[in-house]
């Protein structure tokens, strides 16, 4: 497996927030992380990504032990549901802003970032400054910047959270393809069951620290405590 989370562990405050966290996923791949608030979802998250210590377990990405690699060296991105663009930088720039920081020649760069703008469907907006552009946009430039540096590993936490109903949904459509594109392999947490059952190619379900993965969407649908059940229920009463 590409990644693989053993026996994580890490309270504060005697408080236990992650609790045993154990689970694979393959290369290329989307494990969708469906909990409420206060679940320990951004801790598993910021864990794997480095930006925090756990009190125990190991981590591997692509076969290699990661526990003691500093977070700017693991090839691991994290999204938050703020798109944290750079607002001295237009579009272009902001895109560019990982390559620029590996070195990569100015061509390549402008070439590769091109090719980014017309996959986020961004065409016309290059020079344009962050406050100049809508929630959706500026969340699709924060993908690109990511994305285009080839990272192993996406962690997205609440990416669309402060989206539109309508926005929110252009952008699941356009994670999906982009995710497809560029073979991407990522972790995207969400309180909401919909998009869950949308972004992940796998789904998990975390509650009280603890995480369980499922072997079907079919299972995690049939789980009562996933909350699926009951949102089908609700609908049914409607129609009644």
């Amino acid at each position: 497996m590409f990644l693989e989370v053993q026996h994580i562990v890490k309270s504060f405050h005697k408080e236990e927030v992650v609790k045993d966290l154990n689970f694979t996923l393959a290369a290329h791949q989307t494990l969708s992380i469906l909990g409420q608030s206060g679940c320990g979802k951004t801790t598993m998250l910021k864990i794997i990504g480095g930006l925090v210590r756990p009190d125990g377990g190991h981590i591997y990405l692509n076969g290699n032990l990661i526990d003691d690699v500093t977070p700017e060296k693991r090839s691991i991105v994290y999204l938050y549901q703020e798109d944290l663009l750079f607002p001295h930088l237009n579009v272009f720039e902001n895109i560019a802003f990982g390559l620029k920081i590996k070195k990569i020649n100015a061509s390549e760069i402008t070439d590769r970032v091109h090719l980014m703008i017309t996959s986020l469907e961004l065409q016309g907006q290059e020079k344009k400054m962050p406050h100049q552009l809508s929630g959706g946009q500026r969340q699709r430039v924060s993908f690109g910047r990511a994305i285009i540096t080839n990272p192993a590993l996406l962690l997205l936490d609440e990416p669309f959270g402060s989206l539109d109903t309508g926005t929110r949904a252009r952008m699941q459509d356009l994670f999906k393809r982009i995710a497809s594109e560029f073979r991407i392999t990522s972790l995207f947490v969400t309180h909401d069951l919909k998009e869950a059952i949308l972004m992940g190619d796998h789904i998990g379900y975390m509650q009280s620290g603890k995480l369980k993965v499922y072997e079907s969407k079919e299972s995690f649908i049939q789980d009562d405590h996933t909350g699926v059940q009951k949102e089908i229920d609700f609908w049914k009463g409607l129609t009644k």
